[in-house]
């Protein structure tokens, strides 16, 4: 496995890293044995980044994850984990809360979830507007001092936050969407992550499945999140598979497919970038590996630019709401 470090200050991790949540939430139903044969794949490849988050199916993620965690030695894995959304029993989403008290409080639970001792990366999953960042990022770097957490980590932040939470405490990356339709980072919150020597782990890179080739409609929209995006509605995903139709074209004259492709292109923007790869079945996760033997030349990055211009996709990446809630769209 090829590997990358994350930023100046974080772990040197597999060059993909596995993002966990469709497994338990917000894709469909959870299936345990799809899950661990994933993870299975992942070991085999040499896949160490596992990224989780607390509020994943409401824990549920986070104890797939330790059993994972517990089929290799501790030091072979990086665990990314997210806190802060806060979710009633029904899965309904009830705010977010970054407080320092929430921050360890969280943190104590999530490590009894994933039966470790330690978290590689702890990072909120979003600003708390009513919490100052510093205060946030200073309650995990205590957390760090006391061996609890190894890395800080951020995610869909802009770059003025991630100004201030560098000044408290090194951190390792930002996680945030980054794929041929969403490269709104491009507009100066990569910049000033390479600036401040700060990784990228990119989600979102097929963006939900939409430009990897097997899109075929969602069946449910109460587990299916995506029926409620803008991207998968109406004209605009109307719009958007006519994209993934000229991706296919050009994948398939380099012997591969949209999925690979879109990866690529993601991993092909920098030593600095780890594309997340949300696959929640084995055949789609070696797919996926595939894209490592995919190597993109210039002019391929170059013609790709004249298919999939910056700004092509139809739809923004979230709802109204949620859009408003990502500081990252406010640079």
């Amino acid at each position: 496995m090829i590997t990358r470090q994350l930023g100046r200050t974080g772990p040197v991790s597999s060059a993909l890293g596995l993002g966990c949540m469709g497994m338990s939430d917000l894709y469909g139903p959870a299936d345990r044995e799809a899950a661990q044969a994933t993870f299975a794949v992942a070991r085999e490849a040499g896949i160490t980044l596992l990224d989780t988050g607390d509020f994943y199916g409401m824990g549920h993620n986070e104890l797939l994850v330790g059993e994972a965690l517990r089929q290799v030695p501790r030091d072979q894995a990086i665990v990314s984990v997210k806190f802060g959304a806060q979710r009633g029993p029904d899965g309904a989403w009830l705010g977010f809360d970054a407080r320092p008290v929430a921050v360890k409080t969280a943190l104590a639970y999530s490590l009894k979830r994933l039966g470790t001792d330690y978290v590689d990366i702890y990072r909120p999953a979003r600003l708390d507007p009513n919490v100052p960042i510093e205060d946030t990022v200073g309650a995990i770097a205590e957390m760090v001092q006391a061996g609890y957490v190894r890395h800080i980590g951020l995610s869909e932040v802009g770059s003025e936050t991630l100004r201030r939470a560098a000044a408290v405490h090194p951190i390792s990356d930002l996680q945030i969407e980054y794929s041929l339709i969403s490269r709104g980072i491009e507009d100066g919150v990569l910049q000033t992550c390479r600036e401040l020597g700060i990784g990228i782990t990119a989600y979102g890179v097929l963006s939900r499945g939409l430009i990897s080739g097997h899109w075929s409609g969602g069946k449910d929209a109460a587990t299916d999140f995506r029926l409620h995006s803008p991207r998968f509605q109406g004209q605009a995903l109307e719009h958007n598979l006519g994209l993934v139709e000229k991706l296919k074209a050009f994948a398939a004259a380099r012997g591969a497919t949209p999925a690979q492709l879109a990866i690529a292109w993601v991993a092909a923007q920098g030593q600095d970038i780890v594309p997340l790869i949300g696959a929640r079945r084995p055949d789609r996760l070696t797919e996926a590996l595939g894209a490592l033997d995919l190597t993109l030349t210039p002019a391929d990055l170059a013609e790709l630019e004249t298919i999939v211009p910056k700004g092509a996709a139809a739809g923004e990446r979230y709802n109204p709401e949620q859009m408003a809630m990502l500081d990252s769209e406010r640079r």
